[in-house]
C-alpha cells in the first residue's frame, strides 16, 4: 500500500475511533482529538483537568478501541522506581531474573504522575525518549506502538511534586480538559446512573497504528512551513534578537527548546493528514502550537503578577 493510500485509509479510522469512543465519552472533542493526535505521530500526552472529567477513562476507553496491551499505574507517594520498571529476583537456581512491571505495556497510563517523588517520575525519562529501560546493566525495549498518557490535578498541589522541566519536555501534548456543556453533563449523568455498561469495539491494532505513523514521517513539509515553527518557537526566547523587545522579554523567563520545533512539525503532519491533506502548511502548525508550547514556557515574575497565562502569550505570539 502506497502511503497516498495509507493515508486516506487513516482518515476513514479517524473517523471510525472517534465513534467508537464516543459510544462512552461525552464531549471532550478537542481531548480525543488531541489524544489520537498524539497516538497517530507517536509522542506521549499530558492530561490536565479536575477530578471528575472522565480523563482516565478516556485513556481506558482508548486502549480498547485499539486492542493494545494497556496497564494502568496509580502514582503514590511511596511508589519506587522498580514499581513501574520492574525488577531483578533471584529464582529457585539461584539465577537473577527480570520481572517486568506495568511500563511494559502499548499504552501506559501514568495516573496523577505527579503525587509521586521526582525520583520515581524520573523513572519514565529514559522509557519516553528511547523507548527501553535499563535495569542492572541490562537494557529491555519496550512494546510497540508505546504511549505514556499521564494525567494531573492542576488545583490540588498539596502532597504533590510538580513535574521538572526535563520531564514535562518529554510530553509531545499538554491538553487542559474544561467542564462539559449543560447538554452534555446531563447526558453524562443519564449514561453513568444506570447499570447499563457502553462496550467499545476494536478498531485498529499495532501494525496498523505503526504503518500509518510510517506514512505520516514521510509526508513532505515545505521550507516555509518548517521556518514557521522554528520562528515561533524562538519568539518564545526572551534571548533571541527577535524577541528582546517583544512579549517574551516581557513576560517569560525560559522559552521552548528545539523539541518543541521538532514537535510542531510532527503534530502539524498529522493534523494535517487526519483532515485529509497530503502535506502541513502553516495553520496545522497554529492548530497545535497551544499544546506544543503550553508546558515549554516558563513565565517569569511580571507575567504571574499581572496574571498573564501561558495560553494568552501563545496567543499573541501567533498573532504576531
Amino acid at each position: 500500500m502506497t502511503d497516498k493510500e495509507q493515508l486516506d485509509l487513516l482518515v476513514e479510522k479517524y473517523a471510525a475511533l472517534k465513534s467508537e469512543m464516543g459510544h462512552v465519552i461525552v464531549g471532550q472533542n478537542e481531548a480525543v482529538d488531541s489524544l489520537l493526535l498524539t497516538l497517530f505521530t507517536g509522542g506521549h500526552c499530558l492530561l490536565l483537568g479536575v477530578p471528575g472529567l472522565a480523563k482516565t477513562l478516556m485513556v481506558n476507553t482508548l486502549a480498547q478501541t485499539l486492542g493494545l496491551s494497556f496497564n494502568r499505574i496509580q502514582f503514590t507517594p511511596d511508589l519506587m522506581p522498580s514499581d513501574i520498571t520492574g525488577s531483578e529476583i533471584l529464582d529457585r537456581d539461584r539465577n537473577f531474573k527480570f520481572i517486568q512491571g506495568p511500563l511494559f505495556a502499548s499504552v501506559v497510563l501514568a495516573d496523577e504522575i505527579n503525587r509521586t517523588p521526582p525520583k520515581t517520575q524520573a523513572a519514565l525519562l529514559e522509557a519516553m525518549q528511547e523507548r527501553k529501560v535499563t535495569v542492572s546493566g541490562t537494557t529491555y525495549p519496550l512494546p510497540r506502538p508505546f504511549f505514556v498518557l499521564a494525567t494531573q490535578n492542576p488545583i490540588e498541589q498539596e502532597g504533590t511534586y510538580p513535574l521538572p522541566e526535563a520531564q514535562l519536555d518529554r510530553f509531545m501534548f499538554n491538553v487542559r480538559l474544561d467542564y462539559p456543556s449543560f447538554d452534555e453533563e446531563v447526558q453524562i449523568v443519564k449514561q453513568t446512573t444506570v447499570s447499563q455498561h457502553t462496550s467499545v469495539s476494536r478498531v485498529l491494532g499495532a501494525d496498523e497504528i505503526l504503518a500509518f505513523q510510517e506514512a505520516i514521517r514521510h509526508m513532505p513539509v515545505p521550507d516555509n512551513v518548517v521556518e514557521y515553527a522554528v520562528g515561533l518557537v524562538g519568539r518564545t526566547r526572551p534571548t533571541a534578537s527577535d524577541s528582546r523587545q517583544g512579549l517574551a522579554a516581557k513576560y517569560i523567563s525560559w522559552g521552548a527548546g528545539p523539541r518543541a520545533s521538532q514537535y510542531l512539525i510532527m503534530g502539524a503532519r498529522t493534523f494535517a493528514a487526519l483532515r485529509g491533506k497530503y502535506s502541513p502548511d502553516a495553520d496545522d502548525v497554529r492548530a497545535v502550537a497551544c499544546n506544543v508550547l503550553r508546558h515549554r514556557i516558563v513565565r517569569n515574575y511580571f507575567a504571574e503578577a499581572e496574571g498573564i497565562t501561558t495560553d494568552q502569550i501563545i496567543t499573541e505570539l501567533l498573532k504576531s
